[in-house]
Parts: structure tokens; sequence; C-alpha cells
């Protein structure tokens, strides 16, 4: 299956020629964000100015935000990547960098994203003199405060926006200044969301295709992004008893704070009446095929794992994952997935 969403072409409307020559008279390093709402040519638009600002003698960086379309490897991240030669698709560049969001959406993932561009774009002025930003196609409502957050973060000195009508106005209002508004190009095409899922499932596929099991002790790494690990360990009575009262296999459990958190199994199925202010929970055939993210000790993400087992008593996580650096911390994400590709949905954020 081709997953290329986006391809290098010359043949794009008038106002991309005239975006170009803004960004060739910007002072150096400048950041150029771009802005729309899905499918309408975002990545064809980085992938058209990277190419023609190379034949121009300028270093370029692309960050790659768009966590669930991904054109750099893997989905679930932010990643950065330099270049230095023509490339005809995102999915030609190998990344510099990444930052892990760990969902293919950046709903409750706001501060993630808005950390990870800010981080890699600071890489990235120091590496070219142009970087240019892809951006995810949520432009309505609660994306209107995260382009904004992002645009307050990063500061860039030029947004391209790809907008019809004004749907874009809530977000560049206050922007206008560095603001160019450019039309959808009439070749933008429409993917459904089956397509958009069979893309991304080949991109998982393709990412893990020479993935192996590492072993992680809990004793010399980091673990982040889940409740899992905090707090204290529940007393043998206290495991008794929520048993006793809920019909659970408790496998694990800690006390935070004045809150459980419990890994469990049923014995018998049906509802419970639990007040999740004072117990959360989380079913053990949930506990698996979770991105995680394995990091280092700048906060970088190194590339990402699939879980495929906690040994809580032994304190061992097993991931499958292509990563063999070293490896500071490892870090939850909310989607789960197998290594085929297939995705198995995406957690809530407390759920973990």
């Amino acid at each position: 299956m081709d997953v290329n969403k986006a391809s290098f072409t010359r043949e794009v409307p008038e106002d991309r020629q005239i975006a170009l020559k803004k960004i060739l008279s910007l002072r150096k390093p400048a950041k150029i964000m771009i802005i729309g709402d899905v499918d309408t040519g975002k990545t064809t638009l980085a992938v058209y100015l990277a190419n023609e600002l190379i034949s121009n003698g300028l270093k370029v960086a692309i960050i790659d935000s768009d966590v669930g379309q991904k054109g750099i490897l893997p989905p679930g991240t932010i990643s950065l990547a330099l270049v230095d030669s023509y490339f005809s698709s995102m999915e030609d560049l190998k990344p510099y960098a990444h930052y892990f969001v760990g969902s293919i959406t950046p709903t409750q993932f706001f501060g993630e994203m808005v950390v990870g561009v800010s981080k890699l774009s600071e890489v990235a002025t120091r590496l070219a003199d142009v970087v240019l930003i892809d951006t995810t196609g949520m432009i309505y409502g609660s994306g209107v405060d995260l382009k904004r957050m992002k645009i307050e973060a990063v500061k860039p000195d030029l947004i391209l926006a790809l907008g019809r009508e004004n749907e874009l106005e809530p977000i560049l209002r206050g922007y206008e200044e560095i603001t160019m508004e450019l039309q959808v190009s009439e070749q933008a095409r429409d993917f459904s969301r089956a397509e958009r899922r069979a893309i991304r499932r080949e991109k998982w596929r393709k990412y893990f295709e020479n993935a192996k099991l590492r072993v992680f002790e809990l004793s010399n790494v980091v673990v982040t992004g889940t409740s899992l690990f905090q707090g204290k360990p529940i007393s043998d009575g206290e495991k008794s008893l929520l048993e006793k009262l809920f019909k659970w296999v408790v496998i694990h459990g800690r006390k935070i704070g004045d809150k459980y958190f419990v890994v469990k199994a049923d014995v018998v199925e049906g509802p419970r009446n639990i007040d999740k202010n004072v117990l959360r929970f989380l079913d053990f055939t949930k506990l698996s095929n979770i991105l995680v993210g394995l990091i280092d000790r700048e906060g970088f993400c190194l590339g990402v794992g699939i879980l495929k087992g906690i040994n809580f008593a032994e304190g061992k996580i097993e991931l499958l994952t292509p990563v063999e650096e070293p490896v500071a911390e490892l870090r939850f994400g909310r989607i789960r997935v197998r290594e085929d590709g297939e995705e198995l949905g995406i957690l809530d954020r407390d759920a973990l």
C-alpha cells in the first residue's frame, strides 16, 4: 500500500511561490508554521517549500507534528528531520530527534504537543536556516486553543494558513501581521477515516518489522505516564478486601495519596458500583500492546515500543521495539497497537 499522502511537485498554486519569496526574505533562522484543516495540503506544501529552499542553498529542518498522519515514522510522536538534499515525500526523511506523545490524536495531550514542538524547534533553529513546522488538522473547538498555544510557545516568524473561507480566523486573530493566507490547492485529496487508518496500519507495521523483545529492570529506568508505580503498594489486607468487595483478582495495586489504583481481572462478570474518586482500576486485558516511548536523558524519544508484559513481582517490563540504545525513561502512551499495525483503541488519559 502507498503510504505517501504527499509527494513533491512543482505544479502548485502561484501563491506558493510568493510564500517562498517571503521566506527567502526573512532573517535567518526563520520558523514557519503551516496551519490548516485535514486534507488541505499542509504536508505537500512543506515538501514543496523544503525542496525549493534547498535549491536556494539553505539548510532546512522539518518538524512533523501530525501525530496521526505522520510522514516521518513512527506515529504517536513529533519528529524533527534535517533536510540536505532533494526528497520526494516525508517518508524519505530520516529522523534526527523525536518527542513522545503516545497517541494519534492531540486530544488530552496538549501539554506534550506544545512542549514537543517547542523543544524540537529550539534544536532545529540551531541547526537550520529555515524550520518548517507541519501541524495536525485539528482547527476547531479545543484545536483552536492548541494551535494558539503552539504559536505562543514557538513564536513563528511566519504562519502559512491553508483555509477555506474564514475557518482559521479564531486561531489567527491577533497574528495577522505574521500570517500569509494561501488557497487550498484543487489537487488536495480527501482521505476517508478508513484510508487514514489503513495508511497508519502500514506505517506501524513498517516501523516494527525489525523489532525485538527487550526486558527492562524497573530499578534501572524511570517509568512515567502512568500511575502503575506511583504511591506505595497496597497491603495484603487491602488487596483481600478489594477482591471480596468487587469479585476481582487484584494483580497489582497501589495507594496514591488517599486513593487506590489497581490492575484487576474479573472473577464474576457484571456491573460494579465504584466511586472513582476513591478507586481507579484497569482491566488486566488492557495492559498489553500499549505504546511506550523510550526516552533518553534529555527528554527526547529514541523510538517507541509495544508493551508485551509486566512482571510486577520481579519488577520487569517487556517491550517489542527496534530501539537498541540505552534508555533512561519509559513513558507510557495511551494508544494500543499490535506489531502488525492493527490499532486496538485508545485508553483515556486517566485510565492508566
